[in-house]
């Protein structure tokens, strides 16, 4: 946990509720100091027998000082964690509106799964023969995936959504390259997330930008203007990161074709067509598939990520090693770049995917069955339209609906209010709602991203809409203090964020003793 100085703007003790108790608590949210605060020295939660007579290795490079981590009782270590977990927010305490992230209920029944004996407790460098159903399982999600998206191959290694778009985008370098057709050039939407141009700056590439229309899809005249024998590839999102899907896909991807090039789809919005769209019937060449988003794996913190690659035919050859294989009645890690596999890029990362958010997505796939995911990506774009039909008389929709499953508004709605997409988002902590993803995309000025997710209920729709409706009256009536204060009731209100950024604190520092200050 960082610390960092609170807000610069002046505000009374009635806008400081912290000031109004003795011990700065508010209720049960107790104020917590840093670990390092908290240190006793001779405190220990654990019970460390004397190590027997050793012989000294190190060469003269033992520790000469106090190592510096703190000293605490079992009991003082579980409240502080404890605590600290209060003051998150997360997705088992209510909506997470977070639009591009897709912020979804984690069924609990996923998390049995992953903590059966032989899941939890299964370890890479096992033998072979005692990791056959983990094998097994790593194999039936890969079958889904290439039916989910109708591509033949899959890479199973990438451990995250980037880590995938990296590994996408090496299949499609070494298929060139295996041609003698070596380009320069990357096409990448102005919409597109940040890891898309990325990734292909970080391989090299040159990115060439492609201007989206006024509808948020691309300009397709000025694609085809950027298409040349020089072109590596496009990397496009769709549904796009401005909500709505991209309808000139198909010709698109033959237009990438009819030049050598290849067509890499960014998966992260695959919740809003999966069960109903099959990407490979669309001339996608490769595709990677966020595990967290479309099939509910745990995200951010809870993860570790997952980022599966689809491929097409023509880039089949060349995913990266190791791979499942089933032969004989068994199954084994193909680890090496021979045989059908000669012509893979190599190795990705040191071991084949992440097993515990494999177990999850299967047990979510089979939950669900083929119409239960047809299901959840109708029910995901039905949400963000009720969130769009219900909101557009109140704020300032970016693009004509109907979107997909994130709705995109601007801050035009706050224009001459003295209210910032920012203050506007902090109100809606002291609501007990997570903002939405703010200031992104970028083509957007002020963007507020708001994606509903499949999971939540009616009523959960309706106390969100009614909140974001009401604030939206307030700022508009003229109350810009009110959203300049804000958030009011969180434990540490508004950071300077920008000093935050650019002078972090990742080191605490003891303050110095009385006699060295003295001095």
């Amino acid at each position: 946990m960082l610390k960092q100085g609170r807000a610069t703007r002046p505000a009374s003790s009635e806008t400081q509720p912290d000031q109004a108790t003795v011990s700065g608590n508010r209720g049960l949210q107790l104020e917590e100091k840093l670990i390092f605060e908290l240190d006793s020295p001779g405190s220990c939660g654990v019970d460390l027998e004397e190590p027997e007579v050793f012989e000294n290795h190190l060469g003269g490079l033992e520790r000469k000082e106090e190592i510096g981590l703190p000293g605490l009782s079992e009991p003082e270590v579980i409240r502080h964690y404890t605590r600290l977990s209060q003051k998150n927010y997360a997705i088992d305490a209510g909506l997470y509106p977070l639009g591009s992230c897709t912020m979804k209920h984690n069924p609990r029944l996923n998390e049995k799964m992953a903590r059966l004996p032989g899941f939890s407790d299964v370890h890479p460098l096992q033998p072979e023969s005692t990791v056959q159903g983990a094998l097994e399982l790593i194999d039936t999600v890969a079958s889904w995936l290439k039916v989910l998206t109708g591509l033949p191959a899959v890479a199973m290694s990438p451990g995250a959504g980037a880590h995938g778009e990296l590994c996408g985008m090496m299949a499609i370098r070494a298929a060139l390259e295996d041609r003698g057709d070596p380009r320069r050039r990357v096409l990448v939407p102005s919409s597109a997330p940040g890891t898309n141009p990325a990734t292909a700056a970080a391989l090299g590439y040159t990115v060439d930008e492609v201007p989206e229309r006024e509808d948020g899809r691309v300009d397709l005249a000025a694609l085809e203007a950027r298409l040349d024998r020089d072109v590596a590839a496009i990397m496009l999102t769709n549904p796009n990161t401005c909500g709505v899907f991209e309808r000139d896909i198909v010709k698109i991807a033959n237009l990438v074709h009819e030049v050598g090039a290849f067509f890499y789809c960014d998966g992260a919005n695959f919740n809003a067509l999966v069960g109903r769209v099959r990407p490979g019937d669309l001339g996608i060449d490769a595709m990677h598939l966020n595990l967290h988003k479309t099939f509910s794996t745990p995200h951010g913190g809870g993860g570790p990520g997952s980022g599966p690659v689809v491929l097409s035919e023509p880039l089949a050859a060349f995913a990266p090693f190791p791979w499942v294989v089933h032969e004989g009645g068994r199954y084994s890690l193909r680890e090496a770049a021979e045989a059908e596999g000669a012509k893979s890029f190599g190795r990705l990362k040191g071991f084949h995917g992440q097993m515990g958010m494999f177990v999850r997505a299967l047990a979510y796939m089979l939950s669900h069955g083929g119409d239960g995911l047809a299901q959840v990506s109708a029910d995901a774009v039905l949400s963000a339209n009720y969130l769009l039909a219900r909101l557009q008389d109140t704020l300032s929709v970016s693009f004509p609906g109907p979107c997909m499953h994130e709705v995109l508004f601007d801050d035009r709605f706050l224009k001459g209010t003295g209210v910032t997409t920012l203050d506007f988002a902090k109100a809606l902590i002291d609501e007990g709602f997570h903002p939405m993803t703010m200031y992104f995309p970028l083509v957007v000025h002020g963007a507020l991203l708001v994606e509903p997710t499949e999971t939540e209920s009616l009523e959960s729709l309706d106390q969100f809409i009614e909140v974001v409706i009401a604030l939206a009256e307030r700022a508009k009536a003229g109350d810009a203090e009110y959203f300049q204060a804000a958030p009011r009731f969180a434990p540490r209100r508004r950071l300077d964020e920008t000093r935050a950024a650019r002078r972090p604190i990742l080191r605490y520092k003891p303050p110095a003793a009385r006699s060295e200050a003295a001095e």
